[in-house]
């Protein structure tokens, strides 16, 4: 696909670019403010106060703020299409510091590095300055990286520079940044003229790291200067030359810059109505940034999963595999998450449906044999540099909630029909291996496996595959669990797989009766309607009375007393029964809409959603009951509360797009379903937006007692749904 051939796929740093092959050519960007640290990969809490995108159209073009200790960071890019490689681009990096006081010395490290295939050359001007890279690579071609000198800002003048320059091999992409530190020298002077010389660190070529046999190559470029100043990097393709108008750089670049924002802007306008609505200007551009972050997030992966198979003992590494994804955050999971992504897709539906249906593909040719597809993909070095051990290896038998398919509900009708065939059996596929691997004790019932193996570790056994990961479930994890959550999300499934066979003409008939029995309201009565609780939820062998202790296990001779472990405690043995943990599970039935419009339960629903004593807050609906004895509870030392009291975007998504269907539809309870609607709208808006005003970032999840941004920043996966909020777009 040329169009999406080039783009800002390495959502782990804070600028660069790659194609999407699996051995691409990067090109990126460091910087070091001399006296501070070295900038590349996004971290947390690092000093970098503010970045994100605040416009980015997923395609040609992004505008991104970086504010890093006084230090404001301006990255934008266009693309140029032409030839038979993604064409040209060009980049421009303007940085000028916010307060009053001398400059500090500022360092740009821009770099091109190749991984395992394509060959990198030099082009110096004087022997120290890096000009260009000349280089050539599977798939990209021949191609051209220019290194125009810097000027000063507002087009003013040549500005003073340093250079150094730095060809290292590189043992592999993850290693990228100790590289370069690793090559950092205060042995080179910065000589302005008639100004006091000033040394600082520089490159110097150092053979790579030590002990680490080169993958690729390395190709650096450093400018030394006092801000502010404008740097342009261009990209340009041999196979465009003769289509190329010139070089994409200076006014040109300007003026390409100015028509790409007002086409974001009127594009933005005309698919969300943002300002029709009477939206205000602050809020828009807060909309925009919140789009343009997910677009910015999106990468491009290759490399194999770490896999446990039920057929084998030992880890084996998964098929080769390649993914184009969104990420839900920048710095702290920059790569796949397979239930993230169905939210993503929502919103990217609306933005670019083509850009929509090419992930969702992506996402559906990694099942392997058997229908699985692994809910968390760590594909190469560079992702795998991210993750802690414990998280790497993927269970064969652990599923994830198949939000792809709310996605494809939204994709559906305007999707291509030889798209939707070629889809239609890997849905299939992925779907029979959820209801085979994922049944229940009896008939239409669920169970989420993989719940912690190690029980009395946690105050509650997590169960991340269902994405909920610490949400109260039944207190012994046993086969006789029903969860609620699971058995609603197969309800949508056969619907979407039943409405997609028949649009192509298939037999839809075993999905159409699975639909129909998973959307009976008697017998979802009969299975999860818990008349004790007086709400939904699931079954399972549970006990109300448990709490974590601290133990000191037995001494052994010879050695030194063990340290004291926090150990769960059982006061009263576990029974089946529901589990009572009013929440987020408990709504599902209402939030995927399987309830009928006049159903009988739906009172007690909305009630509870509206009870500020249960689950309303107000900066939206509570993941867990205030009132749970295991709301905002720690599961272990080591294990803060996570879905067991804060806000979630997302799942507040799916509360105001029930809503709104409640409130069309037929009914009873709709005047209700709509007074909640606006309420909950209102608030949830409004808190993200103060957020973001205050703290520059989307955030994870927000605390439900004063609205705080929680977790990781940026997180503009899931929450970014709050621009389909803001727009009513459901």
């Amino acid at each position: 696909s040329p169009t999406y051939f080039w783009g800002t796929y390495r959502p782990h740093v804070y600028f660069g670019m790659k194609t999407r092959s699996p051995r691409a050519v990067v090109t990126g960007l460091m910087w070091l403010q001399h006296g501070s640290n070295l900038r590349h990969t996004n971290e947390q809490n690092n000093g970098v106060s503010r970045y994100g995108w605040l416009m980015h159209d997923g395609e040609n073009f992004g505008v991104q703020e970086i504010r890093d200790q006084g230090l404001l960071l301006r990255t934008e890019f266009v693309k140029q299409p032409g030839g038979d490689h993604g064409g040209d681009w060009s980049w421009r990096v303007t940085v000028k510091m916010e307060g009053k006081g001398p400059a500090p010395l500022l360092s740009l490290f821009f770099y091109v590095a190749t991984n395992g295939q394509g060959t990198l050359r030099p082009v110096l001007e004087n022997g120290t300055r890096l000009a260009a890279v000349a280089g050539t690579a599977e798939e990209l071609g021949d191609f051209t990286v220019t290194f125009l000198p810097p000027t000063g800002e507002g087009g003013e003048g040549p500005k003073y520079a340093s250079y150094n320059f730095l060809a290292a091999g590189v043992p592999g992409l993850h290693r990228l940044t100790d590289l370069v530190r690793h090559s950092l020298r205060e042995s080179s002077v910065f000589s302005p003229p008639g100004r006091p010389r000033r040394r600082f660190f520089g490159v110097s070529s150092t053979g790579g790291l030590p002990g680490e046999p080169p993958r690729g190559q390395l190709l650096l470029h450093q400018v030394t200067l006092e801000p502010p100043a404008v740097l342009e990097v261009t990209l340009e393709s041999a196979s465009a030359a003769g289509v190329r108008q010139g070089r994409l750089a200076g006014p040109a670049l300007s003026a390409a810059l100015a028509r790409h924002a007002a086409a974001f802007e009127q594009r933005f306008e005309d698919t969300f109505g943002l300002e029709a609505r009477g939206v205000s200007p602050p809020q828009r551009r807060f909309a925009q940034a919140a789009l343009s972050e997910m677009l910015g997030g999106i990468g491009f992966f290759h490399g194999h999963s770490l896999l446990r198979s039920e057929h084998q003992e030992e880890p084996v590494p998964g098929a080769e595999s390649m993914l184009f994804t969104a990420v839900p955050s920048r710095s702290c999971f920059p790569r796949g998450f397979l239930w993230d992504e169905g939210f993503h897709l929502l919103l990217l539906s609306r933005w670019d449906p083509a850009l929509a249906r090419d992930i969702l593909a992506h996402w559906l040719d990694l099942l392997n044999v058997d229908g699985w597809i692994p809910r968390e993909q760590i594909l190469g070095d560079e992702a795998r540099a991210r993750v802690p051990p414990e998280f790497m290896l993927q269970h064969s038998e652990t599923a994830n909630p198949p939000t792809l398919l709310l996605a494809l509900e939204r994709l559906l009708p305007d999707a291509p029909l030889p798209y939707l065939r070629r889809l239609f059996p890997r849905l299939q596929a992925w779907f029979e291996w959820l209801n085979r691997t994922q049944a229940g004790p009896e008939p239409f019932t669920f169970r989420w496996r993989g719940r912690d193996s190690d029980p009395e570790r946690f105050l509650n056994p997590k169960t991340l595959s269902s994405g909920l990961d610490d949400y109260p479930r039944a207190s012994h994890p046993s086969a006789e669990e029903r969860h609620l959550d699971l058995r609603c999300w197969m309800a949508l499934g056969a619907r979407v797989l039943a409405v997609l066979a028949e649009h192509l003409g298939e037999s839809s008939a075993p999905y159409r009766s699975m639909a129909a029995a998973l959307s009976d309201n008697d017998l979802l009565d009969r299975l999860h309607w818990a008349p004790e609780l007086g709400t939904f939820a699931d079954f399972g062998n549970h006990s109300t009375s448990v709490a974590l202790r601290w133990h000191r296990p037995a001494p052994v001779p010879g050695r030194s007393p063990p340290a004291p472990q926090l150990r769960r405690e059982v006061r009263e043995a576990p029974l089946p029964q529901f589990v009572g943990a009013l929440g987020y599970v408990s709504l599902f039935p209402l939030l995927l809409q399987l309830l009928r419009a006049d159903s009988p339960r739906l009172p007690a629903l909305l009630d509870s959603m509206h009870n500020s004593s249960q689950l309303w807050s107000p900066f939206g609906l509570r993941s867990l009951s205030r009132d749970s004895p295991l709301y905002l509870q720690h599961n272990t030392n080591l294990d803060p509360p996570y879905w067991r009291g804060s806000v979630w975007v997302n799942i507040n998504f799916l509360a105001l797009r029930a809503l709104h269907g409640y409130a069309q539809a037929a009914g009873p309870h709709r005047e209700r379903a709509a007074e909640l609607y606006q309420e909950l709208r209102h608030h949830l808006v409004i808190n993200v937006f103060r957020q973001y005003e205050y703290t520059g970032f989307l955030w994870e999840h927000y605390s439900d007692t004063d609205g705080a941004g929680q977790g990781c920043h940026p997180f503009a996966g899931w929450s970014a749904l709050v621009v389909l909020a803001m727009a009513e777009d459901y």
